[in-house]
């Protein structure tokens, strides 16, 4: 049994994940836990910040509930899954906080977000709230942008400049996805001209090439100066359907998923990615 965590604002693109989600394990049993969190109010006083749960449940929590109920209304109008069961959890609070909590408490294997980046010339990828849990929640995260429609997920980007010593619990995460839909992955190394690899670079590549010899993958390399415009080019070329990254590798994530920038990068937008933990 797969444990899901799915946060929802009820914004269409929080409905959009969810559907993606359910296409996704379509064919395995799952326990969706569609979360929704309000946010503690500045003006909300003190004493109300220390009520007892009842009474911010009767009161803060009521209109988010009845929001939470008529999703689930929405889950139950699609065609029935046998193997999917849901529950609805609403709480007041913080909002990676909360996350922390529900993933210690449910036992949660993934937690699966829409996410929408904010607009205007100093647009991020990514709102913060999903932001925060990429690199706070020690839990796998797909996220999955405002324009992604499922599809059988087939070619697996794995983005990597070969720093880092594989942790064998981030690499069996991407090993469940391969397995479960039977799909390739695309290991994809961006290099500046004239640069090599070096000795523990070329010792991570080999254990990563090692690790996935049983499945179908291939190893890339793009020469460009600029990662994001590479990656756009990988994406488009190949035809990727998920993104893998590696939350521990700090600069991909910076520079793939969080920089700020004006450049229309569709990968962004119509493009999930899969965060994983070590």
């Amino acid at each position: 049994m797969k444990h899901v965590l799915i946060p929802t604002d009820f914004s269409d693109n929080a409905w959009n994940a969810i559907r993606y989600g359910m296409e996704l394990f379509k064919k395995s049993k799952c326990t969706f836990y569609l979360l929704h969190v309000s946010p503690i109010s500045p003006n909300i006083g003190e004493a109300a910040k220390h009520a007892p749960k009842e009474v911010l449940d009767d009161n803060l929590l009521k209109d988010s509930w009845e929001k939470i109920e008529n999703v689930l209304h929405k889950i139950e109008s699609l065609p029935f899954n046998t193997k999917h069961t849901f529950e609805t959890l609403v709480h007041y609070g913080y909002f990676s906080d909360t996350i922390k909590q529900v993933v210690l408490a449910k036992k949660i294997d993934l937690i699966i977000m829409g996410t929408k980046g904010a607009s205007g010339l100093k647009a991020t990828i990514i709102g913060s709230n999903t932001g925060n849990v990429l690199t706070k929640v020690k839990c796998p995260v797909l996220a999955i942008p405002e324009n992604a429609h499922y599809k059988k997920p087939k070619e697996i980007a794995f983005p990597t400049d070969f720093n880092l010593n594989y942790d064998l619990k981030v690499l069996d995460d991407i090993k469940e996805l391969l397995v479960t839909h039977n799909a390739s992955l695309r290991v994809l190394y961006i290099s500046k001209k004239g640069e090599e690899l070096l000795e523990l670079q070329l010792k991570n590549k080999e254990f990563l090439y090692d690790y996935f010899s049983e499945f179908e993958s291939t190893f890339h390399q793009v020469t460009s100066e600029k990662l994001e415009t590479a990656v756009q080019c990988f994406t488009e070329s190949r035809d990727i359907d998920i993104i893998v990254m590696v939350a521990k590798n700090l600069n991909f994530l910076q520079r793939i998923l969080f920089k700020p920038t004006v450049e229309k990068i569709s990968y962004h937008t119509n493009v999930p990615f899969f965060v994983v933990h070590e």
